[in-house]
């Protein structure tokens, strides 16, 4: 029998406790997936896990919310026993277990002759309810965000796409005008102006990016050029013509067809041309990348889908590394996925939560300075997902409590608490299994999903 878990030991039995209870009920055998009990029946009896784990969930909706996990020691069924009501949730093993049920007349007179047991009976009960109200109110909040999040996304959508429409046609229109007023501008001969439509076309196809030194020297060498030709303001052309990939070289061959008078004039135009498309392509990839959000959010959140169906690990965790792109600058995130990984059964929704949980609290450890690995692999019958950072590691005596519910290592108002107690519902909601393994400069997070297994309530 494995010992209790710390941070329940109000809500659950002694070793010596459980074995005083053992006269007055009977051992019963559950298998994987087997219920104790769910809401369409009184529940008659009161039950002491001594071996295994018993998920509590509960319907909502078409949908079925994770709501605790009982361990060896804990107790279920108390409450539905002293009201005599239906429960409004339902019990389930989550692994191969052994539950002690005492019926529920046994079970008050437990209360009379070992009232020791029923000092925790009651004062666990009570942990329990404080611990539910607390989380419930924690889900409200979350559920109202998301439904905020929903909305948003589907109003951002259309102008977003329409933003990156009108860029688009923004910057053929200012090319076509620029070309326009070159055609039209006096100042320049057929074959000057035949010269600077060839480099605005070279400058269109768009140059390799340089590196920030390389840039700035080319930047440098460009203004050197443009002074030494009686360029006005030559620091001012110079980034925009080297960005746009023209050097010396070739700047020396349009001086060749261009005349003195005309060269400035020139520059000037090809500059400012470059400027406003780079500006409207900016403004396109900008809107771009609002789509590309939403649609990374449309998908994270398994908007307008089933909640429950065939999950693409992979694909959840490409999500969610765009949606907390902004946490990994600095950050190298490096990624090892198996090809042709099998889908799991589950809530894509849920699963995401998960890799958003830990990918998050692995980019809060490395503090934008360090490494993050993703891995996604097959072992058997399982998906094995693995986040990995090599920052300063978690403390030993915060590791055996890190998937207790409001137990955090981060300042105040910096963290709930509850990110790897959701973790650990969820991932046990889809039978599977979630390891923490630490010491400084590696913390690994591992997640094992059976395929094909359907979620509770799926």
């Amino acid at each position: 029998m494995r010992p209790l878990r710390d941070e329940r030991t109000e809500q659950g039995f002694t070793h010596k406790q459980v074995e005083a209870l053992m006269p007055y009920g009977r051992d019963l055998s559950l298998q994987t997936g087997d219920f104790l009990f769910d809401e369409t029946a009184i529940v008659d009896s009161f039950y002491v896990v001594l071996e295994g784990e018993i998920s509590i969930s509960r319907l909502d909706g078409a949908g079925e919310t994770s709501v605790d996990t009982h361990g060896t020691g804990e107790f279920t069924g108390g409450l539905a026993v002293l009201t005599g009501k239906t429960s409004i949730h339902r019990a389930r093993a989550t692994t191969p277990s052994h539950v002690l049920e005492i019926d529920s007349e046994t079970f008050r007179r437990v209360a009379v002759e070992l009232p020791d047991m029923a000092d925790v009976f009651i004062s666990g009960l009570a942990s329990r309810m404080r611990y539910t109200q607390r989380a419930y109110r924690q889900q409200e909040k979350l559920a109202a965000l998301g439904k905020l999040s929903a909305g948003l996304a589907h109003e951002l959508n259309n102008p977003a796409a329409a933003a990156r429409r009108a860029s688009e046609d923004l910057g053929t229109a200012v090319l076509e005008a620029q070309l326009a007023a070159l055609v039209h501008d006096a100042r320049f001969s057929e074959e000057e102006r035949q010269a600077l439509f060839a480099m605005q076309r070279e400058t269109a196809s768009g140059a390799a990016p340089l590196d920030p030194l390389l840039l700035s020297d080319a930047e440098d060498e460009l203004a050197d050029w443009l002074d030494e030709h009686g360029i006005d303001e030559p620091w001012d052309l110079g980034p925009t013509l080297a960005a746009a990939g023209v050097d010396a070289e070739r700047l020396e061959q349009l001086v060749s067809v261009l005349g003195d008078g005309s060269l400035e004039v020139g520059l000037v135009w090809l500059a400012k041309t470059i400027e406003l498309v780079e500006l409207a392509t900016e403004v396109a990839t900008s809107a771009g990348r609002i789509s590309e959000l939403v649609g990374a959010m449309k998908d994270y959140t398994y908007m307008d889908r089933a909640a429950a169906g065939e999950v693409d690990v992979v694909r959840g965790l490409e999500n969610t590394l765009t949606i907390l792109g902004h946490k990994m600058k600095g950050v190298s995130v490096w990624r090892e996925y198996r090809e042709d990984l099998p889908k799991v059964r589950g809530n894509g929704g849920e699963l995401n939560q998960v890799w958003t949980n830990l990918i998050d609290n692995a980019a809060d450890a490395v503090d934008g300075r360090g490494n993050i690995i993703i891995k996604a692999s097959g072992e058997g019958d399982l998906i094995v997902v693995e986040v990995v950072d090599d920052g300063p590691g978690i403390p030993p005596e915060a590791r055996r409590r890190v998937f207790e519910p409001f137990y955090t290592t981060k300042e105040v108002g910096a963290g709930t608490g509850l990110g790897l107690d959701v973790v650990r519902r969820i991932v046990v909601a889809h039978a599977g299994e979630v390891l923490v393994r630490s010491e400084p400069g590696e913390t690994r997070f591992t997640v094992r999903l059976p395929v094909g297994t359907t979620q509770n309530g799926g």
